[in-house]
């Protein structure tokens, strides 16, 4: 191989490397709220920099790179306006990035960072970095409890409608949340299906915060928020089971554990939907890619990982569930449709 014929892969490999920059660049937008100073049109640099007060030289640096990439539109007068992927990092959008921007521009990226202690001693770096697990923070934290809601709430928007396109939930009664955040899933459920009711497992801050949305949009008579540890305990009789997003949190011991206490609340045939990234062994594609970038973010931050379908279908066994079926969704992720089984959980 000749030299010319390395040059690529060379100049790939340090893309990779100054993708740090990128993400860092991304952060540094939105702690500087830049999308939002722009949401009423374009900007010279000067008066974007007078707005955000930061000094405008190095603004101009920093618009230049995320205008490259993207995230905002250059001018030739040189003003600067939200494109598409801009526009994700105001506050309130739809699907909105900006919660999920902030959480990595803080305790979790500098976890990112501690990704060669985790790798060396199997450790947790977040728990390394701050003395504590994530959720042990969480509890405590209330900024921080509140962007990571806000981040699983705008999430959850972004894969709805292709989750209700790939699933039917028509013939469900009771559907059991489990894990379900402020409830943003569980109420266009039930918004879309009037004859079914909710029930939302969560902490007690965050159900706390499900039943105010509730009441908001007139579900509170159809759906009860529990505070509690799904852990121990989940609600019982439901005819249909959600987990989204929980399982790729916990290591497999745990989540063996949290799937029989689920497994324990059901009647045998009770519908189960495990709504997870699926990661594809020697996949390069974006989704793989995504996904593979979420295995690492869970390693560093939760000690938890993204799964193979076989993984996860071999965790489920082990709590008498029985896959039935994988919906694979546009978003990178996948719903496993499983089935409890004839054993007591």
């Amino acid at each position: 191989m000749t030299v010319v014929d390395e040059v690529p892969g060379a100049v790939v490999a340090r893309q990779m490397v100054f993708g740090q920059l990128l993400s860092r660049a991304v952060c540094t937008a939105a702690e500087l709220g830049l999308s939002d100073l722009l949401a009423d049109g374009p900007l010279p640099v000067a008066e974007l920099a007078d707005r955000a007060g930061v000094d405008p030289r190095r603004l101009t640096q920093l618009m230049r790179c995320l205008a490259a990439f993207g995230v905002y539109s250059a001018g030739s007068d040189g003003s600067y306006e939200l494109t598409a992927v801009g526009a994700t990092l105001c506050t309130g959008a739809a699907g909105s990035a900006l919660p999920t921007a902030l959480l990595a521009a803080g305790e979790v990226g500098a976890a990112w960072a501690g990704m060669l202690g985790t790798v060396r001693t199997g450790r947790t770096a977040f728990d390394e970095l701050l003395g504590e697990s994530f959720f042990e923070h969480l509890g405590r934290d209330g900024r921080l409890r509140e962007l990571f809601d806000r981040s699983q709430s705008h999430d959850q928007e972004l894969e709805i409608d292709q989750l209700l396109a790939a699933v039917d939930f028509s013939r469900h009664r009771r559907i059991v949340d489990v894990g379900g955040g402020d409830g943003t899933l569980l109420a266009r459920l039930l918004q879309t299906h009037p004859r079914a009711e909710g029930v939302l497992l969560d902490d007690a801050k965050t159900a706390a915060n499900a039943r105010a949305r509730m009441h908001r949009l007139g579900l509170a008579d159809r759906c009860t928020s529990v505070g509690g540890d799904f852990f121990s305990a989940v609600p019982a009789d439901g005819d249909l089971y959600l987990l989204r997003q929980i399982l790729h949190d916990w290591d497999d011991e745990r989540c063996v554990r949290l799937l029989r206490v689920c497994r324990r609340a059901m009647r045998p045939g009770t519908r189960l939907l495990v709504i997870e990234r699926i990661v594809e062994e020697g996949g390069t594609g974006q989704d793989a890619r995504f996904a593979a970038l979420m295995d690492l973010y869970m390693m560093t931050v939760v000690g938890g990982a993204e799964r193979t379908a076989r993984e996860f279908g071999d965790l489920l066994a082990k709590a008498d569930f029985t896959v039935e079926a994988v919906h694979r969704l546009p978003t990178a992720g996948a719903v496993i449709d499983a089935r409890a089984g004839a054993a007591a959980g």
